[in-house]
């Protein structure tokens, strides 16, 4: 059994994420600006599953959130950014605001993420983290630069942090899911059957939770694409 926080976890892959540990025997906290679906969890995992209102883009939200945690289940053993902002526009017609505006929940919710529950690990000599980025962050795509942008930065934030913080036992990961049926990839013009399930995506991502490599994904067959692309895939 670990003590597993997550921020961005009410729906999608993050949920079914939740839903899967939880099975497994689990702690798991959620952090999120809306915690209805993770709520209801709470039906069956009353003991083992905190939902906490929280929002990536405030420090304040994420450090209560870490300190709720701590105080219920004691030490953090895995910490998952999986907040996720994403528009669906050219460079062209889309403004620094909204730049901004996407960087704020993808890297700086990650970075505040790491900032607040670091102290606790290295206080624990143990721990791993986690981003969820994308293929995008390495690749590019059309018109979603603010979000491949976002996902780029956070695979060389996890790869630094990895390296500062190795001494200490902790380790820094990535998931990369594929183009997944979620809410954040709607405005993607591609088939829904094109599309993984959220929940066989969100499973699996569970079922190797400690997985050695960095790179983390849900089944053999992603983690093949990624190390020889042949398509271009987010969530």
């Amino acid at each position: 059994m670990a003590n597993i926080l997550i921020v961005g976890a009410n729906q999608g892959i993050g949920y079914y994420l939740v839903e899967r540990l939880l099975e497994l025997g689990n702690n798991v906290t959620v952090l999120d600006i809306q915690t209805d679906a993770v709520e209801a969890l709470e039906e069956k995992y009353k003991n083992t599953v905190l939902p906490v209102i929280a929002d990536a883009r405030e420090l304040s939200g994420i450090t209560n959130g870490v300190r709720q945690a701590v105080e219920r289940f004691g030490d953090i053993d895995i910490a998952i950014h999986n907040a996720c902002l994403c528009t669906f526009e050219s460079e062209e017609v889309t403004g620094y605001e909204v730049y901004q505006k996407v960087m704020d929940v993808n890297y700086f919710g990650a970075l505040r993420l790491a900032k607040t529950v670091l102290p606790y690990m290295r206080k624990a000599k143990k721990g791993r983290i986690i981003f969820t980025s994308s293929g995008v962050g390495v690749t590019g795509f059309a018109s979603i630069s603010p979000y491949a942008a976002s996902k780029g930065a956070i695979e060389s934030l996890a790869k630094c942090l990895k390296i500062e913080n190795e001494e200490y036992g902790i380790s820094f990961h990535l998931f990369h899911p594929p183009l997944t049926n979620t809410k954040s990839a709607s405005g993607i013009s591609v088939p829904k059957e094109f599309k993984a399930d959220a929940k066989k995506v969100g499973y699996g991502l569970a079922d190797r939770i400690w997985s050695k490599k960095f790179v983390i994904c849900h089944c053999a067959a992603q983690a093949m694409q990624i190390k020889f692309p042949i398509d271009i895939l987010f969530t």
